[in-house]
């Protein structure tokens, strides 16, 4: 049967009601008795709780009520923290220890913070639950400090003045995010023993420490010291009997009469001594407060019934036990018995027994026992590459076995090269392909012993058995250099000395004894002697890769249209064509069939790795033609041909000539220059002078592209000389020979206001005004025209199509307009101008017929009112001109004619 665990501390021994005369004799009672009753007496007040209170709760509030025995955590948080991965974090765990009653202990536990960037968590439990953070105060106190120079935290945990209840299993837990660590010892306390003395009752329910930190807590540890009680005198009274017999409302006034300032605390003592007289109708016998056993052990559970023919019902956890060859119940008259057969940690938990309504609870401590190492770790000398296993044993195969290298714990990750194998009570570290970093002290730790062993790890002698080949590779291609070793080891490859890095181009492949090195789309750059170097081993395997591409002339990075280069006589042709190839190519120039070898002439060639170079000083016409360049080297040859032109100014045009003149402008026309440059002509230039001077003046600033011109702001009658100037892209030309001298004169207008006066059958009457403008060769006279009109009128009617107002409107326009559009003022009107009056001309007439008519339209009707009049007055044309006939004015004429008119 497992040993009862004490739940109650000197609080609880001082629970039991007695009078003044009885004081010492009962308080010596309860100090002998302190670990027996003591268990009963939490057990009763647990059952004086309401009934309405289910056994789940009863249970839980057993368990925040016992002092130190039990937990206050939840076992589901407890159980996944106890199944979380474990790291080491203590550098020094605390020691358990053994004190006598009344004495001090400390418990101390280091943190390494050198990685840590935070304070971590450190949690105090006693038993498998109970924080003892919320018990700090007279009795426990938690302190922490941190070294900087160490970079160590210290948690200390002080036990002042300890209890024999305060014995028992602790554990201290540290947690960092991920991390987990825990450390588990034991404190025993014990018992002196004391001589018995009278404690008069009073003294004992007085506050201690007044003003202090732990005012108002009832000192009971003064019911252990040796005190000298003064006897007083008189009749002894039971106070206890006063109270339970008095009014509630007289309380104050006993407890002020006999001394008692904890008005509080002798309610509290004096309601439990009322419900201690309340006995157990269904129980003779509880279950002790708590139970401990080990792991593996029997645990047996026993109560005594008042009737024996109740029922039963036992709980784990709220859960009812059924009957199983682990769960066996047992009934010896009163007694009825809970066996549990190979307690596991599982088995720890809070059990109830029910009779009906009453029922009573405990709880049970599974302790593991400590684990030992029955078979040490071996030394192992072993060579890179190979398998190691590091094996020993310990006496129970579920053991918490934790594996150390050089002291830094090792789990068995998926990712890890350690693997922890475990089989029944043997414990394998595995390492597959051991290098030289393995080498180290392996240790493992039980919570009963712990074991360690050196492994060393060497290195074999290396063998060369595939060794680099030289290799010839054309540009582009793929590079694959192989070799091959005796020994599963790493290594690295090196270019000219230089560390090769592995990128998307460049592959380094292990695989075992074999090293590949693959380089896809070789360059130039990759030329080179290279070489493996295995790791750990002074050995290097060389090998040379020789990269060779065929010569090839770039023309397109030139940007030549058609392979053709033009250059301006008279200056310098520095000519560079791009060229690849490797080995570098040799390069030959050529125009024809003459090879290019001079080195210091006027046309030369130089050759260059990466370029050829063609030189041409002061180009010449004669230079113009065809050049061939051929490149040529050991991978093969290339040939191209590029043209060059010598271009130049344009030669100059012929001489111009004067087509016609005005009153202040002429007409010139001429012929392009024999020889453009070798580029199209851009344009012309026109100069003017007076025939007796010498001064050229430019009659146009922006380039003439027409053979023809009209040079206008003349001097009439002054004789004028021009000249023209032929421009292309390289510059402008010499001018050309002047034309022939001439002199502008102005030029008769036309007659004005001619009018129809009559028409007869056989003739027609005209009148008209004299020119505007007479010449400077003055008026012969007149010269009369007219024509006869054609069959096909219908046509061009239909084509002009103006209506009588449209027809009105352009015949008054044009008269307004008519010395711009054809009279004396039509020269020097623009044909910018002339176009602008006829969209005026345009726009009045549109408004006054609305049919949108185009300039076309309106130049085609005037033209036939033209054609209709002619042949009106063709038919019967009388001339007479206004000057010499009757009354008519100066200026004036009339003409009479028969039949054609000459």
């Amino acid at each position: 049967m497992p040993e009862p665990t004490t739940k109650t501390d000197g609080k609880a021994a001082a629970d039991k009601p007695s009078g003044p005369t009885a004081a010492a004799k009962e308080d010596s009672q309860e100090q002998s008795k302190q670990t027996q009753d003591g268990p009963e007496k939490a057990k009763d007040e647990d059952e004086s709780t309401s009934s309405t209170t289910t056994a789940d709760e009863k249970a839980a509030k057993e368990r925040k009520d016992s002092v130190w025995s039990l937990g206050e955590g939840q076992p589901e948080t407890a159980e996944k923290r106890d199944n979380s991965q474990l790291s080491t974090l203590f550098i020094e765990k605390p020691q358990g220890g053994t004190i006598n009653v009344g004495d001090n202990i400390t418990f101390v536990a280091k943190v390494e913070a050198k990685d840590l960037l935070r304070k971590p968590t450190v949690k105090w439990l006693k038993g498998k639950w109970m924080d003892l953070a919320s018990k700090a105060g007279k009795h426990l106190q938690l302190k922490e400090t941190f070294e900087r120079v160490t970079k160590t935290f210290t948690f200390e945990m002080q036990i002042i003045k300890a209890k024999e209840n305060y014995a028992g299993n602790y554990r201290c837990e540290v947690t960092y995010k991920d991390k987990f660590d825990s450390c588990s010892f034991d404190l025993d306390v014990i018992q002196v023993p004391e001589v018995t003395q009278s404690i008069d009752i009073r003294s004992a329910f007085k506050r201690s420490g007044e003003g202090q930190e732990d005012a108002g807590e009832l000192d009971f540890s003064g019911l252990l010291k040796r005190r000298e009680i003064k006897q007083e005198e008189g009749p002894e009274i039971d106070v206890w009997e006063l109270l339970k017999n008095a009014h509630p409302q007289e309380y104050e006034k006993i407890a002020f009469q006999y001394g008692i300032t904890d008005l509080r605390g002798m309610l509290k003592r004096l309601k439990r001594m009322k419900r201690e007289e309340k006995k157990s109708e269904a129980f003779s016998k509880k279950l002790d407060p708590a139970y401990q056993i080990d792991k593996g052990s029997r645990a047996k559970f026993m109560v005594e019934v008042t009737d024996p023919t109740v029922e039963l019902k036992w709980y784990k956890n709220g859960q009812e036990i059924r009957p199983s060859t682990k769960y066996i119940f047992e009934t010896k008259g009163n007694q009825r018995i809970l066996f549990i057969n190979n307690c596991t940690l599982a088995d720890d938990a809070a059990y109830q027994v029910r009779a009906g309504d009453e029922k009573c609870s405990t709880e049970l401590f599974v302790r593991e026992p400590p684990i030992l190492v029955t078979k040490e770790l071996e030394n192992v000398s072993s060579y890179c590459g190979d398998r190691v296993e590091m094996e020993c044993e310990v006496s129970d195969e579920d053991a918490n076995v934790k594996w150390f290298k050089n002291g830094v714990e090792l789990t068995n990750e998926p990712r890890s090269r350690y693997r922890l194998k475990v089989d029944g009570k043997r414990h394998i570290l595995i390492i597959d392909e051991a290098n030289r970093g393995d080498s180290a002290t392996y240790s493992v730790m039980t919570t009963g012993g712990q074991s360690a062993a050196q492994l060393q790890v060497d290195l074999r002698p290396l063998k060369i058995l595939t060794p680099l080949t030289d290799m010839t590779v054309m540009l582009g291609k793929e590079i694959n250099l192989k070799c091959e070793i005796s020994e599963n080891v790493s290594g690295r490859w090196y270019r000219n000395g230089q560390l090769v890095l592995g990128s998307e181009r460049i592959k380094l492949y292990h695989k075992g004894r074999i090293h590949r090195l693959i380089i896809d789309n070789a360059l130039v750059e990759d030329d080179g002697d290279y070489a493996f170097v295995p790791d750990l081993y002074l050995v290097n395997i060389p090998g040379k890769i020789h990269v060779i591409d065929p010569p090839k002339i770039h023309f397109d990075a030139l940007n030549y249209p058609d392979n053709t280069v033009t250059v301006v006589a008279g200056t310098k042709l520095r000519l560079e064509i791009p060229i690849t190839g490797e080995p570098a190519p040799k390069i030959i120039w050529s125009k024809g069939d003459k090879w290019i070898t001079d080195l210091s002439g006027r046309v030369r060639a130089e050759s260059h790795p990466d370029h050829g170079l063609l030189i041409i000083e002061s180009a010449e016409k004669e230079d113009t033609g065809t050049y061939r360049i051929m490149v040529k080297n050991e991978a093969g040859e290339a040939v191209a041909h590029i043209k060059i032109k010598v271009v130049d100014i344009p030669d100059a045009p012929p001489a111009p000539i004067v087509t016609e003149v005005g009153e202040d402008w002429c007409s010139m026309i001429w012929e392009p220059p024999a020889y453009d440059g070798g580029c199209p002509i851009l344009g012309y230039f026109i100069e003017r002078k007076k025939k007796q001077s010498s001064r050229w003046m430019r009659l146009n600033f922006d380039l003439i592209k027409e053979n023809a011109f009209e040079p206008k702001k003349m001097i009439e009658g002054v004789a004028y000389e021009v000249r023209v100037f032929a421009v292309n892209s390289i510059g402008t030309s010499k001018p050309s020979a002047p034309s022939k001298a001439f002199v502008p004169l102005a030029v008769t207008s036309a007659p004005t206001l001619l009018v129809v006066d009559g028409v007869t059958d056989s003739s027609v009457t005209m009148k008209w005004r004299p020119p505007d403008h007479i010449g400077a060769a003055g008026l012969d006279g007149y010269v009369i025209e007219y024509c006869f009109e054609e069959t096909g009128g219908a046509e061009s009617e239909k084509k002009a199509n103006l209506t009588d107002k449209e027809l009105d409107a352009l015949v008054d326009n044009i008269t307004t307009f008519g010395p711009q559009l054809c009279g004396a003022l039509s020269a020097k009107t623009t044909s910018g101008e002339k176009n602008k009056i006829w969209s005026d001309i345009q726009s009045k007439v549109n408004a006054v017929g609305g049919n949108n008519r185009s300039i076309a339209e309106l130049k085609r009707g005037w033209n036939n009112l033209k054609k209709q009049t002619k042949n009106k007055i063709d038919q019967n044309v009388v001339l007479v001109p206004e000057g010499e006939g009757e009354g008519k004015g100066e200026g004036e004429g009339e003409r009479k004619g028969e039949g054609k008119g000459e």
